[in-house]
């Protein structure tokens, strides 16, 4: 049999079983190939190490063991990992368990993945066996930096779910024309638990996932759970265009604001002083030196929230859509490296507010909506929301308005004079609340 494992480089031919004292055959054994294309003189040592091992010159217990010794010395071996992948005819969405993070979602016939961001040292010191954080990761059970107290109890920023192993209950397998999987983590310092479960469309680039949150404390608790993809170049670039039905809002660095009224309004925001219209992110403008986050709410009737990124270069667009009642904010992170840009978070979850739990609990609503949510001693909550891709045209200016009904999610382009329609039909839903 063969495994699939994301890492520095190609390792063949490694021995199969651990207890084997004898040589064994090229059909028995257990071949792991380590994707890259990097190191080949590893490639070279391990094959004469195995054919040394065949010759009887060494046992194979004694070459995997090699294997490993030299994976660890190189440093390689805490970025090898299996990877969870979901794939149809036309779409591959691809979720590392370290971490848990959806780290591809791309059409097959297209190599481009909007969600290959990962953090640069200068945001999130590298831990050795931490998963760094990168592409759409899960932020729970907070949004942003724990207190100073919690944070010499070991709580991480973003708190521990992107920064854990997560187990994979369930193998990808096929049924009634979807594929579905399932995973899980356990927060330690957090006392939660999350189970994860992740269904795609056979039949249309649209998947669903539903996270059921447990509070496994003896005590109720406050926490808060924001959903973070990050899409990063080449798919953003300086004709890459976000979209979304979001409304009034304010930057986190500004003072808040007491109502609505008094709020900004999307896609236009002040910035630094100037004025910045949001559904674009240039390499030449000078309205943020490295990064801001913006954070907007979503109308009262509103049953539905979405967000979408278009990148008319590549003739492709990445788009979310949930309940509001799940997460009724929206926060947009952008991010310059070098002058560069570097990512775009469309960061969707039950707060607005990048601060620690007390400042919260002081703060209270902001913009008529709850900053935090509680659980209670063994309370559970589910949550979900369906991410898509879509095809578009070169020429394509943006979503105007994204309507999900009727087995299918509708896209109307963005500008006044002969709006073009883009239609996903799925057997895949939301149960309107």
């Amino acid at each position: 049999m063969a495994r699939t494992i994301e890492g520095g480089f190609i390792i063949r031919g490694l021995v199969a079983a651990l207890n084997a004292d004898g040589p064994k055959s090229a059909a028995t054994q257990d071949v792991v190939e380590y994707r890259g294309s990097r190191n080949k003189s590893y490639r070279r040592f391990l094959d004469n190490a195995t054919t040394d091992a065949h010759k009887g010159t060494m046992n194979s217990r004694f070459a995997a063991c090699l294997c490993l010794l030299i994976l660890l010395v190189w440093g390689r071996y805490s970025r090898a990992e299996e990877l969870v992948t979901l794939r149809s005819k036309d779409v591959e969405l691809v979720w590392a368990p370290a971490g848990g993070a959806l780290v591809r979602f791309q059409l097959r016939d297209d190599e481009t993945n909007p969600l290959n961001w990962e953090a640069a040292p200068d945001l999130v010191r590298r831990q050795e066996a931490v998963p760094v954080l990168r592409g759409h990761f899960l932020c729970l059970d907070r949004w942003g930096a724990p207190s100073a107290a919690e944070q010499a109890h070991g709580m991480p920023f973003h708190g521990e779910a992107p920064q854990v192993a997560w187990k994979v209950e369930k193998s990808p397998s096929s049924s009634t024309g979807t594929i579905s999987a399932e995973m899980s983590c356990v927060l330690p310092i957090a006392g939660m638990r999350v189970a994860r479960r992740i269904v795609l469309d056979e039949a249309a680039s649209v998947a669903l996932v539903t996270e059921r949150v447990t509070n496994t404390n003896k005590l109720g608790r406050l926490y808060n759970i924001v959903q973070h993809p990050s899409i990063a170049p080449p798919f953003l670039n300086d004709e890459t265009l976000v979209d979304t039905n979001a409304q009034q809002g304010f930057v986190q660095d500004e003072p808040v604001p007491a109502s609505r009224s008094s709020a900004g309004r999307w896609p236009k925001l002040k910035i630094d002083g100037g004025d910045v219209d949001l559904r674009r992110f240039r390499s030449e403008q000078t309205d943020a030196s490295q990064h801001d986050v913006s954070s907007f709410v979503f109308a009262h009737p509103e049953a539905f929230g979405w967000v979408a990124a278009t990148s008319p270069r590549h003739k492709l667009l990445l788009g979310y859509v949930w309940k509001t009642v799940d997460y009724p904010w929206l926060n947009i992170w952008r991010y310059r490296l070098g002058g560069k840009l570097a990512a775009r978070g469309l960061e969707f979850g039950t707060t607005g507010y990048h601060q620690p739990f007390p400042i919260l609990v002081r703060q209270g609503p902001i913009l008529d909506r709850p900053t935090y949510e509680h659980l209670d001693a063994d309370e559970a909550v589910s949550k979900s929301y369906l991410c898509f891709l879509a095809r578009v045209p070169a020429d394509f200016e943006g979503v105007g308005d994204l309507r999900f009904e009727g087995g299918a999610i509708r896209l109307r382009e963005h500008r006044k004079v002969n709006p073009r329609i883009i239609q996903l039909h799925t057997r895949l839903s939301l149960t309107p609340p």
